[in-house]
């Protein structure tokens, strides 16, 4: 049975891990071939020496932040696979929820740098160094956002200031680039991947893997369909319907969000007026 991108190339960044890998391992069952990029060489090529058919794989080491890596990126592209059909800017960080009220501005400041640096600068920056191959396949942008991008407190200040700015890009290069690139997203939920925080905030080791592995699995999140999204390779379908031309032909400057129904309910009560009192005068309810 034909796969619905059999023939196509795609370039993931922050393909070496978690959901980059698992869009990149859907994409090659679906008859793709992939590039995965990332800053971890290492991790790049474990990845790829641990796929049955590692011929249609290609590990690129390139920092998202630096558009030369990232050119260098295509180029290597098109010297392996002579085409690029899809591009997935998928590399990112995230802030752990640290909210306003628990950094100081030079962290604020620092950590703002650095997240919309990689999550926002860097979608635009992979953008810019594919679209002329983009133009010549007919090829479409699928990038990755967040349940983040529409609703709070699926991060802190930072992390959903940059997604609901990505949401503003796939609107914008959408509208650039028609009508021969589409451009598209994804918004997944939360999921166990090692994602990791920014640097600036002593955040860069720790692994929102962690933080599944604590969770309790009874309850805690009410999201209707959160049971059944936890694992990247839950969220990775959407990726393929968007990328394929004949099965998303009309579609451009959408998001499809696969977040277990975070929509219909929402993450729950905010913490309210007396947690902020607390954190200037230091009182304690009893």
């Amino acid at each position: 049975m034909t796969g619905w991108l059999e023939g196509d190339v795609a370039l993931i960044t922050g393909g070496g891990s978690g959901i980059g890998r698992a869009i990149a391992e859907r994409f090659v069952l679906e008859g793709a071939n992939v590039v995965i990029v990332g800053h971890d060489a290492d991790q790049l090529e474990a990845t790829v020496a641990q796929q049955a058919e590692s011929e249609r794989w290609l590990a690129v080491q390139a920092d998202v932040r630096d558009t030369d890596a990232l050119h260098r990126a295509v180029e290597v592209t098109i010297d392996r696979f002579g085409k690029l059909d899809c591009v997935v800017p998928n590399a990112g960080v995230w802030d752990f929820h640290r909210s306003l009220t628990r950094l100081s501005g030079h962290e604020l400041g620092d950590a703002f740098d650095e997240l919309f640096a990689i999550n926002v600068r860097g979608y635009l920056l992979t953008v810019e160094a594919a679209w002329r191959e983009l133009v010549r396949t007919g090829g479409s942008v699928v990038m990755t956002l967040s349940n983040a991008a529409f609703y709070v407190n699926g991060g802190g200040a930072i992390y959903t200031a940059a997604k609901h700015a990505c949401l503003g890009l796939v609107r914008e290069l959408a509208y650039e680039l028609a009508p021969t690139v589409r451009v598209n997203a994804v918004a997944p939920g939360g999921m166990n991947t090692d994602l990791r925080g920014p640097s600036a905030i002593g955040l860069g080791e720790r692994s929102i893997g962690a933080s599944f592995a604590r969770r309790d699995p009874g309850g805690g999140m009410p999201i209707p369909l959160h049971h059944s999204a936890t694992e990247p390779a839950a969220f990775v379908a959407p990726y393929v319907l968007l990328a394929s031309k004949a099965q998303s032909g009309t579609i451009t400057g959408e998001v499809i969000s696969a977040d277990g129904g975070i929509g219909v309910r929402g993450f729950g009560s905010p913490a309210g007026g007396d947690h902020l009192l607390e954190l200037i005068t230091g009182r304690q309810d009893q």
